[in-house]
């Protein structure tokens, strides 16, 4: 059955909260054929998501002749593509000065102003091509619970101006209590370069685009080997195989079964979310919201949140779990432990709504690479090219993604492979065990820092390597 269908089955529960992804719970077009028997092709693309079709089409613009087939392991948006919270960055990295630490300020200059570009280029794609997919330029709302918090604030907008970033807005607490009630907030940021979309919707535009476009898709088709052999690629399943001059690695978390050494560059990290029901009238009218922005707070794990078209409040946290030894696997995609403390937090923020109910709840992984920014390489004698590491910022940076790595398949150059985040890849982790017990060192120092107290010896070490972990 395809996914979705509300009401079709009773989800299931984890203790009192119903699982299941709201994005996924509607209706969605009838899947493509599995991948069985021997297919040939210019160019194979692994993964359905939003790297792997923004590819594929914008692969489709620059070859036109091209023969190009995708290839996911479920339907498509199986994977972060169809999980996360819909937020549409104006960024390419998750604030300008974490750009400047990582990055240094002529280059975080540069990439403020190629995230710009590239956010109205998206716009302009989705007017272009008719997609429906509940796009909004709400901006994002910054609130700090804390006076460290609100310098916080200060920073990022001088941040911002350093690179060239004009029009974040600072509010004071009456001022942020108008956009947003809740009795916690003691000021914030308005940025107004972050977007909301549904980002399931936007995939299955974007699957249909490709499908009137040439592009042979097959899904439900897990590729359990890609390798080089005679001078070609070779993408299998357990059904059939595609044979190709090139090939587009595009399953960002997943590619570690596929190309094991890729792992240093990142972890694998479960972040988990929940939603409400539809509020009601009078609980909308205590919130105020009449932007409807994206929000964050300003705490190093912080809660992200937003609302639906239809008046619910997704609600989730970046204090995301590392599984080692499993890494990704469907065992993880709920967590009890992080459902209460979701459920805790929301209530700790708005108080004044009373009782609301949590009708879905789950988790997926992400992968964080120690710079916060997705990076792209070439493997298998140069024939596979790939792009990974959004680390939670994957909507709008996949779409740049996929410029670049059609420009790398195709063989035409292009400005944006000057970026330093194209370039240079991020540092990488250590092996087991050293990265588990790593990870939970870093974890526990954040926390502390999130309890009010000084970034520790360890946390000052990472900062002055450009290592960030606020994410």
């Amino acid at each position: 059955m395809p996914v979705g269908w509300p009401g079709r089955v009773p989800r299931p529960t984890v203790n009192h909260y119903p699982t299941g992804n709201y994005w996924l719970d509607a209706p969605r077009p009838p899947p493509c054929p599995k991948l069985t028997g021997a297919h040939t092709a210019d160019v194979v693309v692994v993964g359905g998501g939003f790297t792997g079709l923004w590819s594929a089409l914008r692969l489709r613009e620059l070859w036109p002749s091209a023969g190009i087939v995708v290839v996911e392991q479920g339907l498509v948006g199986h994977g972060g593509s169809g999980r996360n919270a819909g937020q549409v960055a104006g960024s390419l990295d998750h604030s300008h000065r974490e750009a400047i630490a990582h990055f240094g300020e002529a280059e975080a200059r540069r990439m403020a102003t190629v995230g710009l570009e590239n956010l109205a280029e998206f716009e302009r794609f989705l007017v272009a091509n008719a997609i429906e997919c509940e796009y909004a330029r709400n901006g994002l709302l910054r609130v700090a619970l804390t006076s460290a918090q609100l310098d916080g604030l200060l920073e990022e907008r001088a941040a911002a101006e350093t690179c060239g970033v004009s029009g974040l807005e600072l509010l004071d607490a009456t001022a942020v209590r108008a956009e947003l009630n809740s009795p916690r907030y003691l000021g914030g940021l308005h940025d107004p370069t972050w977007g909301l979309i549904n980002p399931v919707k936007l995939v299955d535009g974007l699957k249909q685009l490709a499908l009137t476009r040439g592009v042979r898709l097959f899904e439900r088709s897990p590729v359990t080997q890609l390798r080089v052999e005679a001078g070609k690629v070779r993408a299998s399943t357990a059904e059939g195989d595609v044979v190709a001059d090139r090939a587009v690695l595009a399953t960002d978390v997943y590619s570690y079964r596929l190309m094991p050494r890729l792992l240093r560059r990142y972890v694998p990290l479960y972040d988990y979310v929940m939603v409400t029901a539809p509020l009601r009238p009078e609980q909308r009218a205590a919130l105020g919201w009449r932007r409807r922005q994206g929000v964050t707070d300003e705490r190093t794990f912080f809660n992200y949140y937003r609302l639906t078209a239809d008046d619910r409040v997704l609600w989730g946290s970046s204090e995301a779990r590392y599984y080692p030894g499993t890494l990704v696997s469907e065992t993880h995609d709920h967590s009890l432990p992080h459902y209460r403390q979701l459920e805790e937090s929301f209530r700790w923020h708005f108080p004044q709504l009373g009782e609301v109910r949590f009708e879905y709840a789950w988790g997926g992984p992400i992968a964080a690479t120690t710079r916060l920014t997705p990076f792209f390489g070439a493997e298998g004698e140069g024939r596979i090219v790939h792009a990974l590491g959004y680390t939670g910022l994957g909507i709008a940076s996949s779409h740049l993604a996929g410029k670049i790595l059609a420009h790398m398949i195709a063989e035409r150059p292009d400005r944006l492979m000057q970026l330093e985040m194209v370039r240079r890849r991020p540092l990488p982790y250590p092996p087991e065990p050293l990265r588990r017990w790593s990870i939970e060192a870093v974890t526990r120092s954040l926390r502390r820092v999130d309890d009010g107290r000084p970034p520790n010896l360890l946390l000052r070490l990472l900062d002055a390597l450009g290592i960030g972990f606020s994410s």
